[in-house]
């Protein structure tokens, strides 16, 4: 066993073996290596490599000194950025006794060493997802069927990134017999990378949304990119589509892969489904009826991706029985957290698809109490912004909504339609927009009572958790049981 500075760490891979992976020069000790990878130096600990990244708003070149102060025992940095003489890399490094892999580009190295250290464990069943949304779900509930009968690791939260997907591949280890990861998607030809990383044995499509469009440019150019998930399979490789998604047959076409669709037809095994509301829904499964406590029909179509990616790997019904009833929603995700109010909060994903989705369960809920929905902006929608937010203004007019608070800047055209329909006497709930959290908060702290269902749903960069002290008293989150 080789350690890397602390003999209690093992290594994960050392420093030759990573010099040969990102086609770097080793610079320093050649012996030892790293035992966790992390990019941020606040985050490094004794034996861990430091990922120095060059972004638009901090270059990680500047902190290699605080990862060698926190105990990292190398660092990776970009050969341009090592012939810096402010920056005096290389004799930093002399200094602390640290080495120093250089590459060309830090990014496309980190993603190089974790392709390389995923090589290293040829027994382990690489799982990939991809989609608009439901990926997370989707891996949770996956994860928890399939770890019922085999050691399976995931990405950590939501690290499904250019740099969150290689940093969840170090979380591999020796007993891990599956691997589960969702591949996500800011640009384009990020998943192509990716996949390229992971190479996925079964590959999975959850949905092709909106989500994006403003960086991709149209929807077929979506399901395009998250088709590329695909691009590494081979022969014997499994590919899963979804059975009703519009661009299925764009998918299915020049698959390498064996073409598999699936869906609540076509997933043998599933029978009746009671929707329960708030409390999820009993699902009859292989003639037995389980607990599935994630609300809504959209976790009811993850639980059906999962239960897909279970059925190819063998596992048994008692298992996926099992999983189903243990699965619980992550934080931000469909939660159910009840005082005196019951609040719905949804916080990781806002575009056109999932907010209607969050709409029309809340809207067909049997509930005493006054509805009250709490939606921040669809993110990255580009030129098809603002008629998305229309329609979505069209969704809320029809809607079971008592009042309606949007904010952010994109809400506007919402909130510019609402007037228009209620100026046309249409029947639109009230509403009240704002681009400024504070006001939002003293609003929604002046309007909401105990007894009322308040959905808070918006994109990540909305922040809306900071909402979190004027619609949370205490209460208990049920996590939907």
């Amino acid at each position: 066993m080789i350690y890397a500075v602390s003999p209690s760490t093992p290594i994960l891979m050392d420093f030759a073996r990573l010099g040969a992976a990102v086609s770097g020069r080793v610079l320093g000790p050649p012996r030892g290596g790293f035992g966790s990878v992390h990019v941020d130096s606040r985050k490094i600990k004794p034996g861990s490599l430091f990922v120095a990244l060059e972004g638009s708003v901090q270059d990680g070149h500047r902190y290699v000194e605080a990862a060698f102060q926190a105990g990292a025992s190398g660092a990776l940095v970009e050969r341009s950025r090592l012939e810096d003489p402010a920056l005096g890399l290389g004799e930093t490094a002399k200094r602390y006794g640290r080495t120093l892999v250089v590459a060309e580009d830090t990014l496309r190295a980190l993603q190089d060493a974790a392709m390389v250290y995923l090589q290293g464990f040829p027994g382990l069943l690489r799982i990939g997802l991809s989609g608009s949304s439901g990926k997370t779900t989707t891996k949770s509930i996956a994860a928890a069927i399939i770890g019922g009968e085999r050691e399976t690791v995931m990405n950590p939260m939501n690290w499904n990134s250019e740099t969150g997907l290689p940093l969840a591949v170090f979380e591999v280890r020796a007993h891990h017999r599956v691997g589960i990861f969702e591949l996500g998607m800011n640009r384009k030809n990020e998943i192509a990378e990716l996949a390229r990383v992971l190479k996925p044995r079964i590959a999975l499509i959850t949905n092709v949304g909106l989500s994006h469009i403003g960086r991709i440019g149209s929807a077929e150019g979506i399901a395009m990119e998250k088709k590329r998930i695909f691009l590494y399979q081979r022969e014997d490789d499994i590919a899963l589509i979804p059975e009703d998604c519009p661009f299925r047959d764009l998918l299915a076409e020049g698959l390498r892969g064996t073409r598999r669709f699936y869906g609540p037809e076509s997933v043998g095994g599933l029978g009746p489904v009671r929707d329960l509301g708030l409390l999820g829904s009993e699902i009859v499964w292989a003639g037995k009826t389980v607990r599935f406590r994630l609300p809504g029909r959209h976790n009811l179509a993850d639980a059906v991706a999962a239960i897909a990616i279970a059925r190819e790997l063998g596992i048994g019904d008692k298992a996926i029985r099992e999983g189903l009833e243990s699965a619980e929603p992550l934080d931000g995700r469909s939660e159910v957290i009840t005082g005196t109010m019951t609040v719905i909060r949804d916080l990781y994903n806002a575009n056109p698809e999932s907010v209607a989705a969050a709409i029309g369960f809340c809207d067909e809920l049997d509930y005493p109490g006054r509805k009250v929905y709490v939606l921040g902006s669809m993110l990255e929608l580009g030129d098809a912004s603002a008629e998305a937010h229309r329609e979505l203004a069209r969704t809320l007019s029809r809607s079971a909504a008592d009042m309606v608070f949007l904010y952010g800047g994109e809400m506007e055209a919402a909130a510019a339609a609402l007037a228009e329909n209620r100026g046309a006497g249409e029947g639109t709930p009230r509403f009240f927009h704002t681009n400024s959290m504070d006001e939002l908060g003293s609003a929604l702290r002046g309007y909401v009572a105990p007894g009322d269902l308040v959905l808070v749903k918006g994109s990540r960069g909305c922040e809306l958790e900071r909402l979190d002290p004027v619609l949370l008293d205490g209460g208990e989150e049920r996590k939907c049981s």
